[in-house]
């Protein structure tokens, strides 16, 4: 049986139209968005204090997070006085991150209306970006800081059994100096 060359190259066609428009139109949707630079994912994490992948470089080493620790706690066999520790911690996380969140959100909301205005300037674009840089160093450093604190009320055993809880044990091991503690 033969097929014919024109079906093939209409779809081919098809095909390439439709990646040539999505090129074309990258940010298609975008722009109804309230601020141009955040989803309402996005915004909806930052004003609940939600980590969205700051902490990271200290979940994937082997730093666990007070909210974490806590959605584990049977499993680490945690302490009453361990529990209360982490739910102090992350009562402290969860209330800096917000206030952190809000500022950034407020942030990008006077950038975005600086160029939606026409008003942007050179100035207070680098006002903006050293001020939104800050904010957003600030509010990593808050999920980070926590992860430290919240290694130094565990076990060396749970901080493992946490690790392997989480699934976070990869081909490394885990090993921390921290406070004079092997972890």
């Amino acid at each position: 049986m033969k097929i014919g060359i024109l079906p093939i190259v209409m779809a081919a066609a098809v095909l390439s139209g439709a990646a040539f428009a999505q090129t074309q139109q990258p940010y298609a949707g975008l722009q109804t968005r309230a601020i141009k630079a955040l989803s309402e994912q996005q915004i909806d994490d930052l004003k609940s204090g939600r980590g969205m992948g700051l902490a990271l470089a200290a979940e994937l080493n082997g730093y666990p997070g007070p909210m974490h620790v806590l959605e584990l706690a049977d499993g680490l066999k945690l302490s009453p006085a361990q529990r209360e520790k982490m739910r102090d911690l992350l009562s402290a996380m969860k209330e800096e991150a917000i206030f952190l969140g809000t500022k950034l959100i407020a942030e990008e909301a006077d950038l975005d209306r600086q160029f939606a205005s026409k008003t942007v300037t050179p100035a207070s674009l680098a006002i903006a970006m050293q001020t939104i840089g800050a904010t957003q160093a600030s509010l990593r450093a808050a999920h980070l800081k926590y992860h430290l604190s919240t290694l130094d009320v565990l076990e060396p055993s749970q901080v493992q059994s946490y690790i392997h809880l989480r699934g976070n044990s990869g081909d490394q091991q885990q090993r921390h100096d921290h406070g004079g503690r092997r972890h």
